[in-house]
């Protein structure tokens, strides 16, 4: 049996026809993508050195939706990185609304967070054990 692994799957409005934030802030490679007709993005698959995540539109009958739809989120992602910083700063310049800046915390962590262009809720990580 494979390893198992997390890819998690973030949901974009009907329409969207660029991810381009991601590849900008995180490095992110996009590996597939399926198109709708109108050349609107169904799926796309990204990896973050090695991890995948995707984007997939929202679904028909309503059970998965982007931030949007309803004002916020359930999860925060968490992406532990070398350079928290240099995330932020990138973040910030492709459009990310910093929500906590980066600083240092007596738990061991230098941690950061924004929100994305698409409402998504980032926590940029380092465990840096003061």
């Amino acid at each position: 049996m494979a390893t198992p692994f997390f890819a998690p799957q973030l949901v974009i409005p009907n329409g969207t026809m660029e991810l381009d934030f991601y590849p900008k802030v995180f490095g992110a490679r996009e590996l597939r993508r399926f198109n709708n007709d109108d050349g609107s993005i169904h799926v796309s698959e990204m990896s973050i050195d090695g991890a995948l995540f995707h984007f997939h539109q929202e679904s028909v009958d309503g059970t998965a939706f982007p931030p949007a739809r309803h004002g916020g989120v359930t999860t925060t992602l968490g992406l532990f990185v070398e350079d928290v910083d240099a995330v932020m700063a990138a973040a910030e310049s492709a459009g990310a609304v910093i929500t906590h800046p980066a600083q240092d915390y007596d738990y061991g962590y230098r941690q950061g967070s924004f929100v994305d262009p698409l409402g998504y809720h980032w926590l940029i990580e380092k465990v840096i054990m003061l």
